[in-house]
């Protein structure tokens, strides 16, 4: 696994150039985590289901509660 990461500089996100980070802190209520577990679930098992053609799948687009008011979240496969 890697993880990659975006400061929040007031730059857009697409022009925003992602880094190897080597810690992450999420700061989320329980019912958030949960959420947020069950979206792991679910990129997992589209990897299983996708194989090689899974790109990725970003966490506001799948559960809309999380589209506006929190930090991208975006799960690759690691290659």
């Amino acid at each position: 696994m890697k993880l990659y990461g975006c400061a929040n500089e007031g730059v857009e996100v697409p022009q925003a150039k992602p880094k190897a980070l080597a810690e992450i802190t999420l700061c989320a209520s329980p019912q958030e985590l949960r959420r947020m577990a069950a979206f792991l679930q679910h990129c997992a098992a589209e990897m299983d289901r996708m194989g090689e053609s899974y790109d990725h799948i970003h966490l506001g687009d799948h559960m809309k509660e999380f589209d506006q008011t929190s930090p991208h979240l975006v799960v690759f496969r690691n290659v």
